[in-house]
């Protein structure tokens, strides 16, 4: 989902995601919302930050039981005293699954107001394994590296400025191509209250890193797309890249 956030406005964000939900295929096996879907990319967590307990959460287990269907999104989460940034993987049944963003933004001082994360999330739905991730770890191959193919898609939520789109445009697909898996980048529209505008650039790409989506640049979209699963296994058995890949562990 490509949307305008509505800044530090959680109320207006819900909504605008609730008439969003309307155009989702009824047979959807996974939605998903930008980083920071409910309030826009703050650096304000002591104000806005909730529990996992919270509203948003609650609203989340409301709709993914409404559309049968996994949701996933990033929220401000606060726990122990610290707060993260937050991608929750929310299925139909009320199970939640959570990734916190390892990569806090230095450049909008992220890592000042949020503690980071340190390990990953990786899940099947309906057999199709995932990996998630928040906006800036796009940037860091190591981290999001599928040396032993753990995960045949990686998603990537994002409040990604338009000034670097083609920095986003050029990793999603290096990050297809380098791990022989499908890229997922779903990214915000509009102005936040800091003058940063988003274009967007929400984009699917395939393990040979064509794209595959057809969202355009500053558009409102609900995008319906589906992977072919068995594609992706039959172009690794042909180009087994990952049988050479380097070997080694993060410190």
């Amino acid at each position: 989902m490509q949307a305008n956030l509505e800044w530090e406005n959680k109320r207006a964000n819900l909504r605008l995601f609730e008439n969003a939900f309307k155009e989702v295929d009824h047979d959807a096996q996974l939605v998903i919302l930008p980083e920071m879907f409910s309030t826009g990319f703050t650096m304000d967590p002591l104000k806005h930050a909730e529990s996992m307990n919270g509203k948003s959460i609650k609203w989340m287990k409301t709709f993914a039981e409404k559309l049968d269907t996994t949701l996933c999104g990033s929220l401000i989460i606060e726990e122990n005293g610290c707060y993260f940034n937050r991608l929750l993987v929310v299925n139909q049944k009320g199970e939640i699954k959570t990734y916190d963003k390892k990569h806090l933004f230095r450049y909008a001082d992220e890592h000042q107001h949020y503690s980071a994360g340190s390990s990953h999330l990786i899940l099947s739905i309906h057999q199709v394994k995932l990996a998630f991730f928040i906006c800036y770890d796009l940037r860091f191959p190591v981290w999001t590296r599928n040396t032993h193919l753990k995960y045949d898609v990686a998603i990537y939520i994002a409040n990604w400025p338009e000034a670097r789109s083609s920095h986003w445009n050029a990793l999603l697909k290096a990050r297809a191509i380098e791990n022989q898996a499908y890229t997922v980048g779903v990214n915000r529209i509009g102005d936040d209250k800091n003058g940063i505008s988003h274009s967007g650039d929400s984009a699917v790409y395939n393990p040979k890193g064509e794209k595959i989506s057809i969202t355009n640049p500053h558009e409102y979209k609900v995008e319906n797309i589906s992977l072919d699963i068995e594609k992706l296994y039959e172009y690794r058995s042909k180009f087994p890249t990952h049988l050479d890949a380097d070997q080694f562990k993060l410190l």
